[in-house]
């Protein structure tokens, strides 16, 4: 599958700082589940967890809370970024999106196959 053969670097930053990282990420499964998870019409009220062929389930994780949005992960229970907006984290993930097809562009492949936010 195309998607899991797309790797890059992906850092989550918590004010101006890499909190962390991840050298080969499959970026574009990531990109794809996003957006699928934000065309779901309950999106704004479940949380994401990313559950990859290739990367370990609960690697990344988006759960609301009281004071908004957090990003964190299964294996770093202590860590989340401080909480966001709903319109705020759908704003960081278009522009994700659109990185991984610039980026998939770039090398010379077609994007469409990621779905648009």
């Amino acid at each position: 599958m195309l998607l899991l053969d797309i790797e890059a670097e992906l850092s989550i930053w918590e004010e101006g700082r890499a909190v962390w990282s991840e050298e080969a990420f499959p970026v574009a499964e990531l990109a794809c589940h996003l957006t699928l998870w934000l065309q779901s019409p309950a999106a704004a009220q479940e949380g994401f967890e990313f559950d990859s062929m290739q990367a370990d389930a609960g690697l990344i994780r988006i759960l609301g809370s009281d004071g908004g949005w957090r990003i964190g992960s299964n294996f770093t229970p202590d860590f989340w970024t401080s909480p966001v907006a709903w319109d705020v984290l759908v704003a960081e993930i278009k522009q994700f999106d659109r990185s991984v097809r610039k980026g998939v562009a770039a090398v010379g492949f077609e994007p469409s196959f990621i779905p648009e936010v």
